[in-house]
């Protein structure tokens, strides 16, 4: 009997040209990484020292999820927790709500895809505007991240001129990449303009200093973030780390594995908020605790979030994104997905393959 996913892998196959080229695009990203892992050393312990790291601190997050919350509250940013996607969302729309705030401009955050937040505030009444390029392609789409570093990956540009030639006036049949980037710029500028807060994600929280530090390509975030008096972070606590020292290991493994950099064009910093702003910081737990108390799989936690694994697996590299039914794909977002609800997501669980 055929699976959700395998009706929804043999829907992409029918577009041979996209299936293959979709394959061939995130092998060479994946290529790209191991070329540059040659070029570091000591590329292994840098890897066995991040997991060193990532699990002494989920194992005492106690500990440093605390610290992180003090020290960033000394810092002058006010600490939100929140128990699941509900309260994370509700504390989002609260804070909005009380700076009379109606557009929301963001950059990528797969933890507001996890809580479905766009939708809950757009219901009442925020504009929420995605400002990373790829997330801003699929929101004029009307669809989700197929990937979730690449979230475009599945979409070739001429798809991309079509969409933008709809939406943004752009002139028909031009599909030339720079002339596309330009006029997403320019499109999204003006709705950075007009913005009355900024959301960021969190690739990492720095428990020593409060720091709440976010990886980007675009320079969107700091955009965002320089432009608007209040800025709201959407983080995981699975993403705090303990030091400065630590940070240094994950920065210099993150772009390498996760686009085949070196490093990304932005690693910025939030400590204090700018003179006259917010920052806020929501906390979220929603189901992190169930994992960490579950011996058998606490080393979900420890996923940085570069998806590696999904470049590597050739099932999902041939069937795409979409042939997963949870908001994370390929081989860790299999495994999130049955900690999650093995009922719903069972249909996954064969889908993907990692022996390279």
């Amino acid at each position: 009997m055929s699976t959700l996913h395998t009706k929804a892998a043999t829907r992409f196959l029918e577009n041979e040209q996209q299936a293959e080229w979709h394959n061939q695009t995130l092998w060479v990203v994946r290529q790209k990484r191991d070329r540059l892992a040659m070029q570091v050393p000591e590329w292994e312990q840098l890897r066995e020292a991040a997991k060193n790291i990532k699990m002494h601190t989920i194992t005492h997050l106690d500990k440093y999820a605390q610290q992180f919350a003090d020290i960033a509250a000394a810092n002058g940013v006010v600490v939100h927790w929140a128990k699941d996607a509900e309260e994370h969302n509700r504390i989002v729309y609260e804070i909005l709500a009380s700076h009379q705030a109606k557009k929301l401009v963001k950059s990528k955050s797969m933890l507001t895809e996890e809580c479905e937040m766009n939708p809950y505030l757009i219901e009442r009444g925020i504009d929420v505007v995605e400002s990373d390029l790829g997330e801003r392609i699929l929101q004029l789409n009307g669809t989700a991240p197929s990937h979730i570093v690449l979230p475009a990956i599945h979409m070739m540009r001429e798809e991309v001129g079509e969409l933008f030639a709809e939406k943004l006036g752009t002139e028909k049949g031009n599909s030339d990449p720079t002339y596309l980037t330009r006029a997403a710029r320019t499109h999204l500028r003006n709705e950075f303009l007009t913005a009355d807060a900024a959301m960021t994600g969190c690739n990492f929280a720095v428990a020593e200093t409060g720091d709440v530090v976010v990886c980007t390509n675009e320079g969107n975030a700091d955009m965002g973030t320089s432009l608007s008096k209040l800025h709201i972070v959407s983080m995981g606590i699975e993403k705090i780390i303990p030091n400065s020292k630590s940070l240094a290991v994950f920065t210099r493994l993150l772009a390498r594995s996760a686009t085949g950099q070196p490093t990304t064009s932005y690693t910025s910093h939030y400590r204090k908020p700018i003179d006259g702003g917010e920052i806020h910081v929501v906390m979220v737990d929603n189901g992190r605790s169930d994992i960490l108390a579950n011996k058998e799989h606490i080393q979900t936690l420890k996923c940085i979030r570069c998806g590696a694994c999904m470049n590597t697996c050739p099932v999902y590299r041939h069937s795409g994104g979409y042939s997963y039914t949870y908001f994370i794909p390929g081989p860790i977002g299999i495994n999130l997905a049955m900690l999650k609800n093995p009922k719903k997501y069972s249909d996954n669980v064969s889908a993907f393959l990692l022996f390279f």
